[in-house]
């Protein structure tokens, strides 16, 4: 396989652990080990304190995939498959559905791996852009327009990064609808699900809408836990996840197993994790609305539905790429120009979801007022 560089991953090889205000960070505030060992019940705490460090298995254990699968409304334990993170679900996903004489649609701006792997297996990959005139609306009409014979794969991230896109209930209804009749795969990349700003837009998952539907999950976002290096495939179709199963015997094999058992006690306290993860965000949302208010000759603000992250624009004639340039050098705060995602324009994505934001932004206002 020949692939492009990653070229948001790329630059924050370069920045992310040297800056003081990461305030593009895409997932919220680290949970504190210490914390997440407090909330272990007492059959997690006994996994915890007498784990050995072996191998566990491939498909993950199977408590953590029960525990997964009581996320969704229809799926079985036998339904899920573990990874060592979103980024490797993908990417056995996409080599095991496309190939050359295939066909994909990917939401866009997004993150790169989601189109580009699938490019590199020889797949033809139509971009379904969003655009700020729409509100980052996803134009469902647009997207079943361009779906072909060879349409193998439709990729949708709700809530979406970076520009915190949520679809309505009626269009979620209209799309998974398209496609179930059409026998199209779905991969609802639904990282962020769980931190939708009002909870009754949730969407049904992308594994319980249809047979072909299949979620995109991870311990990263929503739960605050990166570190961990947990994502998941859920899906009525299990002979898709098989065969992922059987490509990810050339990728990790299996995950971390002390990772298994941290990601099994958060998820069991799922509702003390999350809500810690929306108080977080929400704090830190209403100070956001406030400087874009405050600022709107300089910044255009699209307010997001969903998720941790949003997409603003930088107004006038400075370019986004030389303000966050001297953006970092003068005050040690990191924004993420759209460059970096291939996107042209202004936009830049900027994170809510650090603890440290007040300071990030009162940083960033400092270096406004200055030129």
């Amino acid at each position: 396989m020949r692939i492009a560089d990653f070229a948001l991953e790329r630059y924050f090889a370069r920045w992310e652990f040297a800056v003081e205000h990461l305030l593009c960070a895409s997932d919220v505030e680290g949970y504190p080990m210490a914390g997440l060992l407090e909330l272990a019940d007492e059959e997690a705490a006994g996994l915890w304190s007498n784990l050995r460090l072996g191998y566990t298995e491939s498909t993950g254990h199977p408590l953590l995939r029960m525990e997964i699968a009581s996320l969704y409304d229809g799926i079985e334990p036998d339904e899920v498959l573990v990874f060592a993170g979103a980024e490797e679900a993908i990417f056995c996903l996409a080599n095991v559905l496309l190939g050359p004489g295939d066909h994909a649609v990917v939401t866009w701006p997004g993150y790169q791996s989601l189109w580009e792997v699938g490019r590199a297996a020889g797949a033809d990959v139509t971009l379904h852009e969003l655009r700020e005139a729409d509100g980052w609306a996803l134009d469902v009409e647009r997207l079943v327009a361009s779906l072909r014979p060879d349409t193998r794969l439709v990729v949708v991230n709700a809530p979406h990064n970076p520009t915190g896109m949520l679809p309505t209930h009626a269009e979620w209804a209209e799309l998974t609808g398209e496609l179930s009749r059409r026998g199209i795969n779905f991969l609802a990349d639904e990282v962020y699900r769980f931190l939708e700003h009002d909870e009754t837009d949730r969407l049904t998952a992308g594994a319980d809408a249809f047979p072909r539907g299949i979620s995109l999950g991870v311990m990263s976002k929503s739960f605050a836990m990166a570190g961990l290096r947990i994502g998941w495939l859920a899906s009525h179709d299990r002979e898709l996840l098989a065969r992922c199963a059987a490509f990810k015997d050339y990728t990790t094999i299996c995950s971390s197993a002390p990772s298994e058992i941290l990601a099994l006690i958060a998820l069991r306290s799922r509702d003390q994790v999350l809500g810690r993860s929306r108080r977080i965000m929400a704090t830190n949302l209403t100070l956001l609305d406030a400087f874009f208010t405050q600022h709107r000759d300089r910044f255009g603000w699209v307010r997001p539905r969903g998720g941790s992250i949003a997409f603003p624009r930088l107004l006038g004639e400075t370019s986004i790429d030389q303000f966050a340039a001297e953006l970092v050098e003068a005050e040690g705060v990191l924004l993420l120009p759209g460059s970096q995602l291939g996107h042209p324009g202004n936009h830049f994505r900027i994170g809510f979801g650090r603890e440290n934001l007040p300071d990030a932004l009162a940083r960033l206002e400092a270096f406004i007022a200055r030129v």
